[in-house]
């Protein structure tokens, strides 16, 4: 794909008014996003979310964050802050975008020019869509440890390891993956980052069902793998640098209201369904509920204003995931003590007011990203110095 001919290659968003690409945003998902997929509740594989992808890459707003010569929307801070929370207010889905996040991004800024030639285009048609290979059943919050290992041969790198919770990992048809390229070094200096066709001999991708029986997790087993030299990204043994400038822009939005605010939304639903919205001591704990989320969105503001005027957000942002997450998950226990037996019941997450699944999905919030102790640590560590 030649990036010059996109239909957002001329234009420039950030001349705009926030006020008026606000209203721009707004209007145009309001009229092109599928109705039948606003407020899932559980992530939804490329097949059901493609429709959106396309609608995304023909409008040229599918990469907001990459620069308008590769493609994308090439939008500053602000504007991409209002861009995500209009697709949030409205409910949109999110797509499979390991390759327009998180891989692009880093493609441009590591990469070689031939790799961003042949990756980005691929990326922004869906031809490609990708997953994310980090966490190890021995390595997660606590990546460094990880012992996926590729050892040059000749031309090739071979290969060999195990990654788990990949998300999505059934759908895509590439993936980006941390390995061990120095057994000498210490723990965060000896790992490099591959990109490898999931197609590749000696790949194999295992679903794993959750117990909200959706399979949007997978194990990556690689048995041999053979790739070429280039499929190296950034300088040798430069992997963990490359995976951690990624880190803190993904905590700023897994930290967003948005989930806490639909699941408020929902345990309102169910207090009405089973006749407690008029128990007074129920309503005084949505209230403090309520309460906590709002004072959640102000901290969540105070971290968009760094983004908007350019700053460099710090070790702090941890407090952002934990607040999220575990709001998130107590609105949902709210909800399964209203429902009392028939909280046990776990059905798919397709249903009306699931609050099972909808608990148990709370329950992955405060892992995925760093685990809620991990993140404690770092703000212990890095913002309290203790």
């Amino acid at each position: 794909m030649d990036t010059t001919t996109t239909p957002h290659s001329g234009r420039d968003y950030n001349e705009m008014t926030d006020a008026a690409f606000r209203a721009e945003v707004r209007d145009w998902v309001q009229k092109n996003y599928p109705e039948e997929l606003r407020f899932p509740l559980n992530r939804l594989h490329h097949k059901d979310s493609k429709v959106w992808y396309e609608l995304l890459s023909e409008k040229g707003w599918l990469a907001p964050n990459w620069p308008r010569e590769h493609g994308g929307m090439g939008l500053g801070p602000a504007k991409r802050v209002i861009y995500i929370e209009e697709l949030e207010r409205h409910g949109c889905t999110r797509v499979n975008d390991q390759g327009v996040i998180m891989l692009g991004p880093l493609l441009i800024d590591y990469g070689t020019q031939a790799q961003r030639d042949y990756f980005l285009p691929k990326i922004h048609t869906g031809e490609h869509i990708w997953a994310q290979g980090y966490s190890e059943p021995n390595a997660g919050s606590d990546l460094a440890s990880l012992r996926t290992e590729a050892v040059r041969d000749g031309d090739e790198w071979v290969i060999n390891g195990q990654k788990i919770w990949t998300s999505l990992g059934n759908d895509a048809n590439w993936i980006y993956l941390l390995a061990r390229t120095d057994k000498s070094a210490k723990n965060q200096e000896g790992i490099s980052f591959f990109l490898v066709p999931t197609d590749t001999p000696g790949v194999e991708v295992r679903p794993i069902l959750t117990l909200t029986r959706t399979d949007d997790f997978c194990e990556v087993f690689f048995d041999d793998v053979r790739v070429p030299l280039d499929a190296l990204v950034g300088e040798l043994n430069s992997g963990w640098t490359i995976a951690k400038a990624l880190l803190g822009f993904e905590r700023i939005f897994v930290g967003s209201p948005a989930q806490s605010s639909l699941a408020l939304s929902r345990l309102e639903d169910v207090a009405r369904e089973t006749g407690s919205w008029e128990d007074t001591a129920f309503r005084d704990r949505y209230v403090l509920l309520a309460l906590e989320l709002a004072d959640h969105v102000s901290l969540y503001e105070s971290f968009v204003d760094k983004l908007k005027s350019g700053e460099k957000i710090g070790p702090d942002v941890s407090l952002l995931k934990i607040n999220q997450t575990e709001l998130y998950q107590r609105i949902a226990m709210e909800a399964m003590e209203l429902v009392g037996d028939a909280a046990g019941y776990v059905a798919p997450q397709d249903s009306e007011v699931n609050t099972s699944a909808l608990w148990v999905h709370t329950l992955q919030t405060t892992i995925y990203g760093g685990t809620s102790e991990v993140q404690r640590g770092i703000v212990a560590k890095n913002v309290l110095g203790l």
